[in-house]
Order: structure tokens, then C-alpha cells, then sequence
């Protein structure tokens, strides 16, 4: 079928205003300087250069600090969008300083920066996932469709240029399907594709976080296919206008020194961080939990890793054959120098294996696990007590909400899978040991 996609003329934006006046500059006072941050307060990965970061006020200390010194008053002008494409424009204006966004985007905004000449840089990174497991293309809770093959001839909702365009992109084609021709592809938002998909007006929607998360946990959605299984790293990142990084290089740094900050608050307080999220976005506590928890799908660590850029290099062809770019010289892209100039080049470990994980309402505090087994034992036991629990997938290790997982009962062993497909796969390939499908229900009774 042929594809309904926009233009990438249009998808990439929403006319550009002109760079007439830069973001950062004075009020109409040489003592007062606005720095404007571009966000995607839903976008939940991005946090920590974003929504949650903007909620600590880490930013506005270090810059109050800053003008302490250099007799200068900084404001900071936070600016949300669901998406990477309209921060890239803003930025390519002029009226942007720093944004985030997915690593497709990235690609995009630097793609861009360099044809409207206000060039722009990746300085940091927000959360990653090395298998892919933040995008997921889900479909609707009573739907037929139990793999990405049923996709055939369907209509899928996506958002053109996006890291879950991109998953989509290679899924179908690792499926055999041509993800031009094989589907009928709708560009939409993914506020717009959630609400297609619960319509019924189209059947399955590719999109990253939070939104498969959100929808699986509402229970307006299944999940239909595991990005992970894709086995290829994908990120969300920091971009700054070439401009003010050289302009402000000291704003830059307090910026980077912030999110380090915020980073840090995050994976030492992880429930506490969940929680002022989804204060700030309307998000279930759960859902962000799921991304940005303890176990959760993203890791976050602003370093540069170099198996993220190799898989950004990765991503340059398939926006080229999407015509959303010409190309991208991703390594004149990339400017590792603020990130060790303001961190000293200190990062984390990276990503260990996800545990079981249960989150009590008593005490609001969170249990991990060994075994999914151990999980279900202790879910039994706490009762009405249980908010949420958490499981990762048996094969991807992808975390997902234990009761909307796929069991797989095997002898005394019990796995969990997020997609039918991927817990299909397991018991046909262990058919003689008598790995079988069973409910959450029975999952949890043969733990007595």
C-alpha cells in the first residue's frame, strides 16, 4: 500500500522564523541574559536535561552562581514539545540555545543546523537503552495481531523521523516487509496515533517513550513488538547552537554540571524522581518508574559512550533512504570537550541486567528480586499493598508490568516475555521441556 506520510518538507517543520535575534542575549538589559531550553516534558528519557531538571532548580543554581561572579542576572526559559522536530527548528532559527531529543532527531537537528548555517553540536546524552527497548509498537488490548508479520497491509501510526519511525523502519524489513510499500504508514504525533489506535482507525502505533508504557499500563494497548529485539543502542541527547556554545561556553558547562546533578538525584533517589515527573507531566508515577526506575528501560549517564555514537552512524542510512537527510558527518557532530570540561569526564557504570522489581504503597519503596518466581511469591503476598511490579522480558531484558507480561511456564520455572510473539518463539523452541503460555493468574498460583 502506498504511504501517507507528510512531506519531510513538512514534517520538519512548521515554518522556520528568522534568525533575526539569538535566544540567548539581553533582556533589554546588558546584566540580564535568558539561556532557552528546548524539552519534551513527556519524553521521559530526557529528564534530567529536562522535566525533572527543570524541577530541581539545578540549572538556575548554577547559573545563579555564575552571575554572583560576573555581575550578571540569568533567567532560564523553558520551552515544551512533544517532539524533537519543532526544538530543531527553533533552534535553526536562532531562538533555541539548548534542546533534547531522540537520537533520529539529533541526526536531523545537525543535518539542518548545517544547511540553514546556525550549526549545531551533541555535548551530552540523557538515557539510553543498548538493545533498543524504548521504542515498542503496540497495538490494540483485543486485537488479532500477535507479531509484527501480521503488520502486512495494516495501517501503522508513527511519527515520521523519529527513533520509533526507526524501529519500525528495521523491524519490518528484518520481517520481510517493506516499510514503504508492505504497510500504510500515518505520520502523526503520538498523541494523535494513541488516539487512532483506541478509535480503531488504524491498528498498530510504533512510538518511544512513555507512550507504549502509558498505554500498556491503562490497558489501551498490547504490546506487539520489543524494540530490543532489535539489538541496536538507542539514545536521547543534549544539542546546543554552535553559537552559544562558543558564545557562552561557562552557561554551557553550568548547564552540563546541572544535569550531571540531575542524573545523579535520579538513579540515587529513583522513586523520589519518578514521582516529581509525573507531577510535572500528568504521566502515571508507575509508567515513568518503568523508563526511569531502578531496573527501567533507560540508563542514564551523560557520557558519550562510543557504542552510542557507532549506532548513530547507523542511523544516518535509514534517514537517508527516508530523503529526511542527505547525510550527516556524525563525528564533526559530536563535541565531547564541554562534557569532560565540565564533569572532568566522570560517567557511571554502564547498564547491568534488569531485576524483578516491586513497588509497595506502604512506605512508597520498591523490592527487587532474583527470580520472576520470587516476584510473583512476594506479589501474592502483599496484596492490596502492590502499586506496581515489574518484570524484564526473558530473552531482551526489556522491564515490563509483570500483569501485562506473556508467562511462560516451564517445570518449576517461570519467565516472562513482553510481546506474545517473543514468548511464542521461546516455547517452540523449548517444546520438549513442555514450556507452555499460561495467564498472570497462573503464573502466580504455581508459585504456592
Amino acid at each position: 500500500m502506498r504511504t501517507k506520510a507528510l512531506s519531510p518538507a513538512l514534517l520538519l517543520l512548521v515554518p522556520l522564523v528568522t534568525a533575526c535575534s539569538e535566544a540567548s542575549g539581553a533582556d533589554g538589559d546588558s546584566k540580564t541574559v535568558t539561556v532557552t531550553v528546548g524539552y519534551q516534558s513527556k519524553t521521559i528519557n530526557t529528564v534530567t536535561a529536562g522535566t525533572l531538571l527543570r524541577s530541581l532548580g539545578y540549572f538556575e543554581q548554577e547559573l545563579a552562581a555564575r552571575g554572583k561572579k560576573d555581575g550578571v542576572t540569568y533567567k532560564v526559559d523553558w520551552q515544551d514539545y512533544a517532539t524533537g522536530a519543532p526544538i530543531t527548528a527553533q533552534m535553526t532559527a536562532g531562538k533555541i540555545d539548548i534542546g533534547s531529543m531522540g537520537d533520529f532527531p539529533l541526526l536531523i537537528n545537525a543535518a539542518r543546523g548545517k544547511e540553514l548555517k546556525q550549526p549545531t553540536r551533541l555535548v551530552s546524552v540523557t538515557g539510553y537503552n543498548l538493545r533498543g527497548g524504548l521504542n515498542t509498537v503496540v497495538t490494540a488490548p483485543g486485537a488479532k495481531l500477535e507479531s509484527l508479520a501480521d503488520l502486512r497491509g495494516k495501517k501503522v501510526s508513527t511519527s515520521v523521523g523519529s527513533a520509533a519511525d526507526g524501529t519500525l523502519v528495521r523491524a519490518l524489513q528484518r520481517a520481510g516487509i517493506d516499510p514503504e510499500k508492505g504497510i500504510e504508514k500515518l505520520n502523526q504525533q503520538p498523541s494523535v496515533g494513541a488516539s487512532a489506535l483506541q478509535a480503531g482507525s488504524v491498528d498498530a502505533l510504533s512510538q518511544f517513550v512513555a507512550w507504549p508504557g502509558q498505554l500498556a499500563f491503562e490497558g489501551r494497548a498490547k504490546a506487539l513488538y520489543d524494540g530490543a529485539e532489535l539489538n541496536l543502542p538507542t539514545f536521547h541527547g543534549v544539542t546546543v547552537r554552535e553559537k552559544f556554545a562558543s558564545e557562552r561556553p561557562a552557561v554551557l558547562d553550568d548547564f552540563l554540571r546541572a544535569q550531571r546533578k540531575a542524573t545523579e538525584h535520579l538513579r540515587t533517589q529513583p522513586v523520589a524522581a519518578a514521582e516529581a515527573v509525573a507531577k510535572e507531566t500528568g504521566l502515571p508515577a508507575e509508567v515513568v518508574y518503568l523508563y526511569n526506575g531502578a531496573n527501567g528501560i533507560a540508563t542514564f549517564d551523560p557520557a558519550l559512550r562510543p557504542e552510542l555514537l557507532a549506532a548513530l552512524k547507523e542511523d544516518v542510512p535509514v534517514l537517508k533512504a527516508a530523503k529526511l537527510v542527505d547525510s550527516v558527518d556524525v563525528d564533526a557532530f559530536v563535541d565531547p570537550a564541554p562534557l569532560k570540561r565540565a564533569t572532568a569526564g566522570a560517567d557511571y557504570p554502564a547498564a547491568a541486567p534488569a531485576r524483578p522489581e516491586l513497588w509497595l504503597k506502604e512506605g512508597n519503596r520498591t523490592q527487587s528480586f532474583d527470580s520472576p518466581a520470587a516476584l510473583l511469591k512476594a506479589y501474592k503476598a502483599a496484596g492490596t499493598g502492590v502499586r506496581a511490579a515489574y518484570v524484564p522480558d526473558a530473552v531482551t531484558g526489556t522491564l515490563w508490568f509483570a500483569d501485562k507480561a506473556v508467562w511462560v511456564a516451564e517445570g518449576s520455572a517461570l519467565r516472562a516475555f513482553v510481546t506474545p510473539s517473543g514468548a511464542k518463539a521461546y516455547v517452540d523452541r523449548h517444546a520438549g521441556s513442555g514450556a507452555r503460555i499460561v495467564s498472570f493468574a497462573e503464573a502466580g498460583a504455581l508459585t504456592s
